[in-house]
């Protein structure tokens, strides 16, 4: 586990330095969609998640009851990120170490996404889920805005 973790710090100090650092693969323009499409619901499958950090938002800014919170995921090979939704969970994912493919409410096609890219996650509508489809682990950083409740659910 050792060389994982040298390398996952390696990755992360260059997929955070302003070169290396690129939006996510988009979906291509003749795929995107207005309105969301129905997305198949993709079960939790290994999926490893630790929080690294969170701060209580609550009273900032006449913010309510929520925290921002940062999350390593590591998505072993075959591993799937269950369908969830962002419709009121803002989410900035980084792509420390490998490939991993999106499936979006609103493209008609899957999106690959690589090494040092980031993605945002906000907004109606905004469901996916994500599928580890190399033989290597993925290994995610997300940043979210969660409720106190949603701390309760592993999965979110």
């Amino acid at each position: 586990m050792r060389p994982l973790v040298l390398a996952a710090g390696l990755a992360l100090a260059a997929a955070l330095s302003p070169l290396a650092t690129a939006r996510a693969g988009g979906c291509p323009e003749e795929h995107r969609l207005t309105r969301p499409r129905a997305i198949e619901e993709a079960p939790d499958v290994a999926t490893l998640r630790e929080i690294l950090t969170t701060v209580d938002l609550k009273g900032w800014r006449g913010v309510g009851d929520v925290l921002l919170r940062t999350r390593r995921l590591i998505v072993l090979p075959g591993g799937i990120v269950p369908t969830h939704q962002h419709d009121d969970r803002p989410s900035i994912v980084t792509v420390v170490v490998g490939e991993i493919t999106e499936h979006s409410a609103f493209c008609a096609v899957p999106i690959l996404h690589r090494t040092g890219e980031t993605t945002p996650e906000f907004g109606p509508g905004h469901a996916h889920w994500w599928e580890n489809r190399g033989s290597q682990p993925v290994i995610l950083i997300s940043s979210d805005v969660v409720p106190q409740e949603m701390m309760q659910d592993p999965h979110m």
